[in-house]
């Protein structure tokens, strides 16, 4: 298994990940019912996406932390988010949501984070030297 000593660089991608993806969540399962009118999308999916960004928050934050991670770990950190974008663009152009207009940006400005933060994550990932 390869293992890299995590960059600076590496570390603040994380964080910077785990602080807007805790902020959203807290937004998302706190006020899913006012969000749901005002972006015209479901509560309910406001609330459970919201509720599955605490656990993801925490572990950005822990991961954040570590001196030393597989690599498979920040990978699968890159693609988590690079599927979480794809699965906005789906969602905004399924049709299976009306969102106002609104909603439609917030679920692109979802999709262009992360999207930043997978970049970031890498070109992080990319700095990291293997570890001995």
């Amino acid at each position: 298994m390869s293992t890299i000593r995590t960059s600076p660089f590496l570390r603040f991608a994380l964080l910077l990940d785990a602080v807007v993806s805790g902020a959203t969540a807290l937004l998302m399962v706190s006020l899913s019912s006012q969000l749901a009118g005002l972006l015209q999308l479901p509560g309910a999916l406001l609330f459970y996406a919201g509720a599955f960004l605490v656990p993801y928050a925490a572990l950005l934050a822990y991961l954040s932390r570590r001196e030393t991670l597989p690599r498979w770990t920040v990978w699968a950190v890159v693609l988590g988010n690079i599927l979480w974008a794809a699965d906005c663009t789906l969602l905004a152009l399924s049709g299976w949501v009306a969102p106002s207009a609104l909603g439609y940006a917030f679920i692109a400005v979802q999709a262009i984070a992360v999207v930043a933060f997978a970049e970031l994550q890498y070109v992080g990932m990319r700095r990291s030297p293997a570890a001995a």
